[in-house]
């Protein structure tokens, strides 16, 4: 028989309600040593799975504060929507409507988005009477 290194077996059964594992480890120093690192293998992993976990939370409420703004944010914006159509006239409007399928078929030369707190450009609106 070739010269066999013998390794202690360590067992886990399942985990308890608080998260340790018990371990049943084979008689020798050898076997202290495996529980030693895998004890601290094990709190690593918990420390890294802490960090992760506040991670997430505190990700996850910033993410639901700029939803709230959104939401907020498009709802003002489909007020004054409503209110700009209801003052607009029929010319007015069916100008916009034009713009609007010019800048869907080509959208490169469309309006350039505005960055958030910046006014949009000033448009010319079409007057009713005579020109000067």
């Amino acid at each position: 028989m070739r010269g066999r290194r013998w390794v202690p077996a360590v067992e886990r059964s399942s985990r308890g309600g608080d998260g340790s594992a018990s371990l049943s480890v084979l008689p020798g120093s050898a076997g202290a040593s495996v529980v030693a690192i895998d004890n601290k293998i094990e709190q690593a992993m918990d420390l890294v799975k802490s960090h992760l976990m506040f991670a997430v939370r505190e990700e996850v409420e910033v993410l639901k504060e700029q939803i709230k703004e959104l939401l907020e944010k498009n709802s003002q914006l489909e007020q004054e929507n409503s209110l700009l159509r209801t003052l607009a006239s029929p010319e007015q409007l069916a100008q916009f409507q034009a713009q609007l399928q010019t800048a869907s078929a080509s959208p490169a030369s469309g309006p350039q988005p505005q960055g958030p707190g910046q006014p949009p450009p000033p448009q010319a609106l079409p007057t009713s009477g005579p020109s000067a």
